[in-house]
């Protein structure tokens, strides 16, 4: 009955926080190309564009040589400073197998590629900065779906840790991308911002509250399309219940899949995940 109530409210959530991810269209892209190579057809451009706060992001875009109307995915990485693929080369060889089959690929530099970033932000800006970054996967789709040839009703997002937590926000606020593929996130930005702080009591309350407006959860509902959802059951950062409550608030349709793996997933996720995109975005 809960759930039912709260997706009712959920238009008028909306309405409430549409200028809060508003951002300017019109900026030129920029594009600069730093490099180019290319993996058994597949041609990968290296290059920045700018972004909404007028500096360079760097981003792979991934396509086969021979062009069809291809898919489209906006690929966004996890945050594990200790790991090498903690950047946007996480999906990279994933994206080079789609683009075999006829999907075009963005796979983008974020505010947490920096492995100090966790360490090194400010605390006071965490709102503001992730209402940015919201903003920043907006710009990214501008810049995908840009690309020529591609079909705009397979559009696809794939991400990770931060990458799916933000893109459940985008769910809610941005209707491009058609399909979701979301791994280990939780439910509240306050969760993992809280993380080694000393903050307690009414401090620690006014941080959870003041990130509420963009918990995840309450934007998840409005993907408007097919949602696979997959988690570890040795993840230390995403409690199953947690990772139940996330799956619960999104809408139909819907798959939660679990791993005998950690907050990385592992390869079998990988090849459930790919076969799935394959599935939904008609690729052959």
């Amino acid at each position: 009955m809960r759930l039912f109530l709260f997706l009712m409210l959920l238009p008028a959530l909306y309405a409430a926080d549409d200028k809060l991810f508003e951002y300017r269209r019109d900026l030129p892209l920029d594009h600069k190309e730093t490099g180019f190579s290319e993996r058994s057809g597949v041609k990968v451009l290296d290059f920045t564009y700018t972004n909404l706060s007028g500096g360079q992001t760097a981003a792979y875009l991934v396509q086969s040589v021979k062009r069809g109307k291809d898919a489209a995915i906006l690929f966004v990485h996890w945050y594990e400073p200790e790991s090498r693929d903690s950047n946007r080369t996480q999906y990279l060889d994933q994206a080079v197998e789609l683009a075999k089959l006829g999907a075009t690929s963005l796979l983008i530099e974020t505010m947490w590629s920096n492995p100090m970033w966790f360490n090194q932000r400010n605390p006071a800006d965490d709102f503001y900065n992730s209402a940015q970054q919201v903003k920043e996967l907006r710009r990214a789709l501008d810049i995908l779906l840009a690309e020529p040839g591609i079909d705009k009703k397979r559009v696809a997002y794939v991400g990770h840790d931060f990458g799916m937590m933000y893109g459940a926000v985008l769910a809610g606020v941005d209707h491009r991308p058609r399909v979701w593929a979301l791994q280990a996130g939780t439910t509240s930005f306050s969760d993992w911002f809280l993380l080694g702080s000393k903050a307690q009591g009414d401090d620690r309350k006014k941080v959870i509250d003041r990130l509420a407006p963009l918990d995840p959860i309450k934007f998840i509902p409005g993907a408007g399309g097919p949602v696979l959802m997959q988690f570890g059951k040795t993840d230390r950062f995403v409690p199953e219940v947690k990772a139940n409550q996330f799956f619960e608030a999104a809408a139909e349709p819907k798959k939660i899949l679990w791993y005998e793996a950690g907050h990385g997933l592992n390869p079998a996720a990988i090849a459930d995940r790919q076969a799935w995109l394959k599935e939904q975005l008609k690729l052959k």
